[in-house]
């Protein structure tokens, strides 16, 4: 399990769960996820989320 946390507001993806919002299934590695991504809660880039 890994996990990746918003510097804006502190959402945190998990590589377990996905996010469904933004389309992501669930065991999507980090590095899968689209260079498009956005926080699905503040919106923020891919590149400002940082491994927790």
């Amino acid at each position: 399990m890994a996990e990746y946390k918003c510097t804006i507001c502190g959402y945190v993806y998990d590589t377990e769960k996905g996010e469904s919002r933004r389309d992501v299934a669930a065991g999507t590695a980090w590095e899968d996820v689209a260079d498009d991504f956005r926080c699905p809660l503040c919106g923020a880039v891919k590149n400002m989320f940082k491994a927790l």
